[in-house]
């Protein structure tokens, strides 16, 4: 496990294609903030911390709606190889800007791109996912 976020959002999109109600990840803290937003922002059911002989981990549970999942794509923007930075008042360019959120990670914490416009913060945009 080279890099965390992508990791976390690949195995939610990978949970999602097989149909899956619930996944177990590797605790990391970066996950943990990330599945805060999702649950927050409605495309996790739940979040919690578990331990099973010593070592910590993550369950989340898939939202669904009418037997589909809420979340159908995710495209990772930031790579350890190119990490793609924000500023607070330059809009990004995306085809449809209702669709979906973006994720980034500031100075105040993981939050969606919205939350961060509204803050007057920057930083690196980590995935949209819709």
């Amino acid at each position: 496990m080279n890099y965390q976020v992508s990791d976390f959002v690949i195995r939610l999109k990978n949970a999602c294609l097989a149909k899956k109600r619930e996944i177990t990840t590797p605790y990391t803290k970066i996950g943990k903030a990330i599945g805060d937003v999702l649950v927050k922002e409605k495309y996790l059911d739940s979040l919690r911390q578990e331990i099973v002989d010593g070592k910590k981990f993550l369950k989340a549970k898939i939202r669904y709606e009418k037997r589909r999942p809420v979340l159908s794509e995710v495209m990772i923007i930031s790579k350890p190889s190119l990490r793609i930075y924000i500023q607070a008042k330059k809009e990004t360019k995306r085809k449809n800007k209702n669709m979906g959120i973006s994720v980034v990670s500031t100075n105040l914490g993981i939050m969606t791109e919205k939350e961060a416009k509204l803050k007057g913060v920057g930083g690196e945009l980590l995935f949209t996912l819709w």
